[in-house]
């Protein structure tokens, strides 16, 4: 199983967003689960290496760099997530999805 975590603000939109994308992979028989948290935790939680791919939500784009550099620092991968990927709805989730296959390869 890939595991991945969205980071925003205060994990309430990322949480929706997570669930809907696990859904999304749960009904095309990939093995992905989706969580989110806070970006507040995020530093640490990237150097726990729990996940194979760490995602920052559109709005809290201004961590990016120093999670990137973290996640550089132990061998992970951070992304952004582009706002048309960061929509419950049907192509926000799909945007994501691809995002997140395209970057697990």
């Amino acid at each position: 199983m890939k595991n991945v975590l969205i980071m925003c603000n205060a994990g309430m939109s990322s949480s929706l967003i997570a669930k809907k994308a696990t859904e999304f992979f749960d009904n095309s028989n990939k093995d992905i689960n989706v969580e989110a948290t806070t970006v507040m935790e995020g530093e640490e939680i990237i150097k726990n290496g729990d996940y194979d791919l760490y995602l920052i939500s559109p709005q809290m784009r201004m961590h990016l760099k120093k999670f990137e550099e973290v996640g550089k620092d132990n061998n992970k991968k951070v992304e952004q997530i582009p706002f048309n990927a960061y929509a419950p709805t049907q192509s926000g989730v799909k945007n994501l999805t691809d995002i997140i296959l395209e970057a697990l390869k």
